[in-house]
């Protein structure tokens, strides 16, 4: 497994905290996917033969948790919430609108690798509705002409990366 040498120290930090290695799983899973964008199927028996267990038991976290992501993301991650007030506010048209300008079906990448689109549960934000994240930066009030805006944002700033 081709981790950071940081990942790799924060790795065998976790494990001791736990008095049974198997309560690790969690921890070391979002750890290497904050290190990959993604749980490869490699991550999977590495993670099984770090804690001694059987690779079974490190898929079916990673199949039941949907925070875990089983191929690559985007170059950019857009999580649109779904939820209640969201919804009422156009967050589904929101999220229409991210697809239509990246050409990508939810939970799918852009075919120039772009961004990845997800619908999420609540982004904690209800009051400031449609509200969407782009990796790590929360976006408020986003109508379909507000995600236009970001949409060209993010493929002007990859044409700058590739350029």
């Amino acid at each position: 497994m081709n981790l950071k040498s940081d990942t790799l120290r924060r790795i065998d930090e976790v494990i001791p905290h736990y008095p049974n290695k198997r309560s690790a799983s969690l921890p070391l899973l979002h750890l290497v996917q904050e290190d990959h964008g993604y749980i490869p199927d490699e991550a999977i028996e590495w993670i099984a033969a770090k804690l001694g267990l059987q690779p079974i038991n490190i898929y079916e976290l990673v199949t039941f948790y949907p925070m875990f992501r089983r191929k690559p993301i985007g170059r950019r991650h857009i999580k649109v919430c779904r939820t209640l007030s969201c919804a009422l506010m156009g967050g589904y048209k929101t999220c229409a609108e991210f697809q239509k300008q990246f050409d990508c079906e939810l939970g799918e990448t852009s075919a120039d690798g772009e961004a990845t689109i997800e619908f999420v549960e609540c982004l904690a934000s209800c009051g400031t509705a449609p509200v969407v994240m782009i990796d790590e930066e929360l976006h408020q009030k986003v109508d379909a002409a507000r995600a236009r805006e970001l949409s060209a944002r993010i493929k002007a700033e990859g044409l700058k990366t590739k350029g």
